[in-house]
């Protein structure tokens, strides 16, 4: 695995919003889940695709805080546009696990 700078670091910004909106996203060629989450008054709402379905439903994640990459350029996911980057980790399955603060904190806080 290759070294980076801390400059490197903190290049990607990383934050935490919350859920505001789910939906299925049945046209996706892996299930997944239309996701918009709502970063506070600094970046506002964005949108996003992930493939949660093994744990998640769009119901289940509504008002759920995740941690998010958004300084990445938006990027076409079959017809829906994703404006962020969703955190997660692989369980014992490989199914994706999301990332988020342990308990409430203030929407776009930055990762540190």
């Amino acid at each position: 695995m290759g070294e980076i700078s801390f400059d490197d670091f903190l290049k990607v910004d990383i934050r935490v919003g919350v859920v505001t909106r789910a939906e299925p996203y049945p046209e996706a060629r892996k299930p997944a889940i239309k996701i918009w989450i709502d970063f506070g008054d600094e970046i506002g709402e964005k949108k996003t695709s992930a493939q949660v379905t093994a744990h998640y439903t769009p119901e289940t994640l509504i008002g759920k805080q995740v941690m998010a990459v958004v300084n990445f350029p938006p990027r076409q996911i079959g017809k829906f546009m994703s404006e962020v980057l969703v955190l997660g980790l692989p369980d014992e399955s490989g199914e994706i696990r999301l990332i988020g603060p342990d308990g409430p904190v203030p929407l776009g806080g930055r990762m540190h």
